[in-house]
């Protein structure tokens, strides 16, 4: 987009830095560019127009505290999709990593393999006073074919997983576990014989996989270790707040929030220790991107640092390593909404064409005559 002139310029048919790099060398006189937090763009941005200045998406750095609050908060025991742990004094595989990262993700498996078995028995429980399905689905919340399946069951049913992608190195954990048997424990080299095979994913996920095999002692924890507060319920309905709305919540002003809400966020601070602390990190966050002012944005960072919380930590340096451009975010006035904005066009024109269009064809129909 050409943010001056308010018109699309090109289409790209994938999402990748060199191509980014490439367009900007054929368009040098380039001098700010605005874009989201990929780390692609970042990087075809610097490659292609080092001179250039980059701007991130207020509204996609507003959106990154936000992520960041849901997945801390699911850590705390709650009904989810998530896989379930092996039962428990059973150990799991877990890669070590100095951030904390793998820790984070036990513990919000461990919360929802809980929180789970309690929906079930409370469902079986319900059963057994005589409730019917329907009666149990109104006061749990749950779909009534769940209940039903649950009811059935003599045990609370296990996940079936599903089958990997061919951008999981699991869609070929047959091949290279045949190959790292055989001798074959370079990374690079596995890489390069799976993307012969079909493999679309990154070297990085790759990487993932192998490192199970290459430290088969570090990478055993117990199940065992505390699990965090439980979900604090809706005073209104007394059913249980999931991590999407209370993260919705956190980075909304007082001022925005209406009666219901308002008593969402009390039970919340009152009942949910993290809440209450990633609520202040997001109002000063909030209010920092409205400032015009990044004279704060440091101090704000090692709060963020030191507030002891995964998610939040893992926003912090991200955004550090994107320093600049968040900086240029709160001072300078471009923002991305043109771009979202043709985005919106552009779907809508794949689907008028069932998704049968090519780069070609919606290049023609997005770009100005």
């Amino acid at each position: 987009m050409d943010l001056e002139r308010r018109e699309a310029l090109d289409l790209f048919p994938e999402r990748a830095a060199g191509m980014t790099a490439d367009w900007l060398k054929r368009h040098p006189g380039v001098e700010i560019i605005s874009r989201d937090r990929c780390g692609s763009f970042a990087q075809g941005a610097h490659e292609g127009a080092p001179q250039a200045r980059q701007i991130a998406d207020r509204f996609h750095i507003l959106q990154n505290p936000r992520e960041a609050v849901q997945a801390q908060l699911g850590r705390a025991a709650g009904f989810s999709a998530r896989p379930l742990l092996p039962a428990e004094g059973e150990e799991i595989a877990s890669v070590r990593d100095k951030h904390g990262g793998a820790e984070h993700r036990r513990l919000t498996r461990v919360a929802n393999e809980r929180s789970r078995q309690e929906v079930f028995d409370q469902v079986r429980a319900l059963r057994k006073e005589g409730r019917n399905v329907m009666d149990i689905a109104r006061q749990t919340g749950f779909d009534r074919r769940t209940v039903a399946k649950w009811i059935r069951a003599e045990a609370l049913p296990q996940r079936s997983a599903s089958a990997p992608k061919m951008t999981s190195p699991r869609h070929f954990e047959e091949y290279l576990s045949r190959r790292w048997s055989e001798g074959c424990v370079r990374g690079r080299r596995l890489f390069q014989e799976v993307r012969a095979r079909g493999y679309t994913g990154s070297f990085s996920n790759l990487e993932r996989l192998l490192a199970k095999w290459r430290n088969p002692r570090s990478r055993t924890v117990k199940t065992t270790s505390t699990v965090p507060n439980p979900r604090p319920v809706d005073p209104a309905t007394r059913r249980s707040i999931s991590p999407i709305v209370a993260a919705a919540l956190c980075i909304k002003p007082r001022g925005l929030l209406t009666l219901n809400q308002a008593a969402k966020v009390n039970a919340m601070k009152k009942d949910w220790p993290e809440f209450a602390t990633m609520r202040r990190l997001a109002m000063r966050f909030r209010g920092l991107m409205k400032s015009k002012s990044a004279s704060k944005l440091g101090s704000w960072l090692r709060d963020a640092q030191k507030s002891g919380l995964c998610a939040m930590q893992r926003f912090a340096r991200t955004t550090q390593r994107d320093i600049d451009a968040v900086r240029n975010a709160i001072t300078e006035p471009w923002s991305n909404g043109q771009t979202e904005g043709q985005i919106n066009r552009l779907k809508a024109l794949k689907r008028t064409m069932y998704g049968r269009a090519g780069p070609e064809l919606l290049r023609a129909r997005l770009l100005p005559v």
